[in-house]
């Protein structure tokens, strides 16, 4: 067997247990799984690149197999100058298998030699995304068990200056 090197690449913005299952089943494929977090200019994300690369490390350090690192650009320019031969990739809907349809093609096109490989998550992640996260958080919601403890309270520290002056308007009677 050929010992292969892939990439996870993504804006884990913030990371979701649904992330971790697939960096998990991952490692256990692949001789190397790097964890590739996208800097994207035309977002504007929750967490900085270096918050979200932190997280994913002390979330990953148990794995030998598993690394963090940051790219922008083409996901197919990063795998060649980290040597991956595939790319994972998670599929919770239809939705998402027709844009990752696109994208696999289109990364086959530019780079021939790299292989995508879709994964579904568990049945209990199928429908959770980052956005999805941000957005209950944001409006006060319950997110144990969709993110890991450590992303769960960094969240809280991010959006609780937020919610500590809607409560005080609400108190004061200006809401």
């Amino acid at each position: 067997m050929r010992k292969v090197t892939a990439i996870y690449p993504g804006s884990f913005d913030p990371p979701t247990n649904g992330h971790l299952d697939l960096i998990e089943r991952g490692s256990h494929i692949f001789e190397e799984l790097v964890v590739a977090i996208l800097r994207n200019a035309d977002k504007t994300p929750l967490f900085s690149v270096g918050e979200r690369r932190k997280m994913l490390e002390e979330l990953t350090a148990h794995f030998k197999n598993v690394r963090v690192d940051t790219f922008d650009g083409l996901t197919v320019d990063y795998a060649a100058k980290v040597k991956a031969g595939a790319v994972l990739r998670g599929i919770r809907a239809l939705s998402d298998y027709e844009y990752e349809l696109q994208m696999a093609l289109m990364n086959r096109k530019l780079r021939p030699d790299l292989e995508t490989v879709f994964m579904m998550p568990a049945e209990q992640y199928s429908y959770l995304s980052s956005r999805l996260v941000r957005e209950v958080a944001r409006l006060g919601g319950d997110i144990s068990g969709l993110v890991p403890e450590i992303v769960e309270q960094r969240l809280k520290a991010k959006l609780d200056p937020a919610y500590k002056l809607e409560t005080r308007k609400v108190k004061a009677g200006k809401a």
